[in-house]
Parts: structure tokens; C-alpha cells; sequence
């Protein structure tokens, strides 16, 4: 893989994000680039089930509010009384932060949500290691203005029942892996067979959900041409391209470096000193790196370029699972490189 131009800019390490959703930063970090920043106003948001506190840097002041629709709007109405433009910061808490970023894109007020670890290590890093609601938003509000996040694109609604459902067939695929190990460990009969009525409906429930993902993909118009070009590549079915669109929206808009690590599939350094440590991948989107991964043992066996490609890492004496990722990190990069060009895929 070749390296970025540096003077141009760079990349920080991106964490894993929970938070599945379509996003214009990387998962909290910004790619900062020989660009005008926009000079924002942050205001860190600390999120929780029952209630949202915020720190405002003009009145260096905190204020509480309830996590509901009433006060989230009048809260937003008070934003846009900011002549300078209003970014509100907040961390990925598993979805109690969905109602206040729908509602500040409802309002046109830009929105980004960072990954919860960084802004932790951020904290120790400056010395707060204190840990209350009001401290979080104080802390939030300080990495912003050091990391300067780019805004949250939100999605539409049918984009956003999308990327639902395909985090709700993660979700089952879980369930049947859970299951199918509680039943490989049951010894007792009458158990078993509650199990296997489970696993009974869950697969069904699967098959359901993909039926109805295919059916998105197929009225979807708006991504019509992004599909047909997955479409032309053996090895990317209906489930890998409702990740591509729901979970990797940045694919086709970045170089092979940056989306590799979005990915997770970058290898990393571990080098010190004289030594040189060993390669492997860390970070980025784990939902789309386990799609990735079947992906490319499909495309390993009908597809002539990844297969070619798997076997002569394996000749060089690579592992198998060494050589899969590289297989997986191959076929994103292809597809990164044919979304960006508008090319389906050309057999040789």
C-alpha cells in the first residue's frame, strides 16, 4: 500500500465505533487537509438515558436538561442565536444521543459525534481525570476545539431505516452464534430443544431481514449507480452492499489508505527503537470489517483476481487468516477505486 503525500496531510488512528451510521468524519477524527476550517463554536454535550448536560464556552457555564423532545428543541432554538456558527459535540452512547443529533440536523445546526475511548484518554492526557456530567461536557467541549471534528451528515429517514435493519440482522447473526454455542453445551434434552426452537426462529428471522434488505436495494434510486457497480463484482452480494451503503458511505470518496483504515483493515506499526514489531490491524468499524471478511472469502472462491491473489500470498508462505485480510484490504481497495472512477468491474 503506498504511503499518503504527508505534506498534504494526515491521518489519525481511528477508533472502533459502536454507532453504526452514515458520517462525514472518521469516527471522530478529523483527515485535516490543506483546507478552510470553518471556526466553530463547540459545545460539548455529556449524553445519558434520562438527561443532557452542556457546556457553552461563551458563558463558560454548564446547563441540564432532559433527554426529550421539548427540551431538546428549545435547547436548539437557543443555539441559534450564535452569529458565529454552532458545532455541537457529542460522545456515542449506543443511541441516547439520536433524538439531540435528529433534532439539531432538523434545525440546520451542524453535529458530531466522537468516539467515547478517545475523549476519555483525551481527559487523562490533560490531566482531568475527575469523572462527573458536567466535567464530561467541560472535556468534550476542550477535544473539539483541539481535534476539530467535522460535522455528522445525517442521513435521510430511508437511509436511515436501512442502516437499521442491517444493525438489526447483526444483531440476529449474534443470536444465532450465542445460541448454537449454548446448545454445542447443553446436555439437557428438554433445554435443547428450546434452543433449537430459537435457533429456528432467529434463522428464519435472518432470512426475513435479508429478503427485505434486497428489496431496499432495489427501489433504492438514489445509490442506483454505486449498486450496479457492486453488483458487477463476484464475491459482493445484496448483504455486503447494504453495509456499503448503510456503514460505509465513504467508500469511493477517500484514498485506499484512508478507507482501509476506516475499515480496519490498515495494518498498523509497532515499531520502537531497534525493534521492529509485528503488523496487524486494529480499530475502524467492526460491523463493516466482519462483513469484509466474508466478503472476501466469497470473492476468494468466485472471484479470479482475489482467488490469484490469496494464492500467491499463501505460495510466500503467509497464514491464512494473514492472507485473507489482505484479500479483504485488496477488495475494498478495488472497490474504493471503481466507485471513484464510475467503472463497473472489467474481467481480463
Amino acid at each position: 500500500m503506498g504511503e499518503p503525500d504527508r505534506k498534504t496531510f494526515f491521518t489519525k488512528p481511528e477508533p472502533s465505533l459502536e454507532l453504526p451510521r452514515a458520517s462525514s468524519h472518521l469516527l471522530g477524527w478529523d483527515i485535516l487537509k490543506k483546507t478552510e476550517v470553518t471556526d466553530y463554536i463547540y459545545i460539548g454535550v455529556d449524553v445519558s438515558k434520562e438527561k443532557l448536560d452542556a457546556y457553552r464556552p461563551n458563558t463558560k457555564k454548564n446547563e441540564t436538561f432532559l433527554n426529550q423532545e421539548a427540551d431538546i428543541e428549545k435547547f436548539c432554538k437557543s443555539l441559534k442565536r450564535f452569529k458565529t456558527p454552532v458545532m455541537v459535540v457529542v460522545e456515542g452512547t449506543g443511541g441516547y444521543e439520536g433524538l439531540l443529533a435528529r433534532t439539531l440536523t432538523k434545525h440546520k445546526i451542524d453535529v458530531a459525534i466522537v468516539n467515547a475511548r478517545q475523549v476519555r484518554d483525551f481527559a487523562n492526557g490533560i490531566g482531568m481525570n475527575a469523572k462527573t456530567d458536567p466535567i464530561d461536557a467541560y472535556v468534550i467541549h476542550r477535544f473539539a476545539e483541539v481535534v476539530k471534528p467535522s460535522p455528522k451528515a445525517m442521513a435521510s429517514e430511508q437511509e436511515q431505516k436501512h442502516s437499521a435493519l442491517v444493525t438489526r440482522r447483526a444483531q440476529v447473526i449474534d443470536l444465532i452464534t450465542q445460541e448454537s454455542n449454548r446448545l454445542k453445551q447443553c446436555w439437557d434434552g428438554r433445554s435443547k430443544e428450546s434452543i433449537r426452537k430459537t435457533l429456528e426462529f432467529l434463522r428464519n428471522e435472518a432470512k426475513a431481514i435479508d429478503k427485505e434488505l434486497e428489496a431496499m436495494l432495489a427501489l433504492d434510486d438514489g445509490n442506483k449507480r454505486k449498486l450496479e457497480i457492486l453488483d458487477s463484482v463476484k464475491g459482493i452480494g445484496p448483504v455486503t452492499q447494504s453495509m456499503i451503503i448503510s456503514k460505509l458511505p465513504e467508500l469511493g470518496k477517500l484514498n485506499r489508505g484512508q478507507i482501509a483504515k476506516l475499515a480496519g483493515v490498515a495494518p498498523i506499526n509497532r515499531d520502537s527503537g531497534t525493534k521492529e514489531g509485528k503488523r496487524f490491524i486494529s480499530g475502524g468499524r467492526s460491523y463493516v470489517r466482519r462483513i469484509l471478511y466474508m466478503a472476501a472469502l466469497s470473492a476468494i472462491r468466485s472471484n479470479p483476481t482475489i482467488r490469484a491473489f490469496y494464492h500467491r500470498l499463501k505460495s510466500r508462505g503467509k497464514l491464512s487468516k494473514v492472507a485473507i485480510v489482505a484479500c479483504m484490504r485488496k477488495l475494498l481497495t478495488i472497490l474504493n477505486l471503481m466507485l471513484k472512477t464510475d467503472q463497473t468491474w472489467q474481467t481480463k
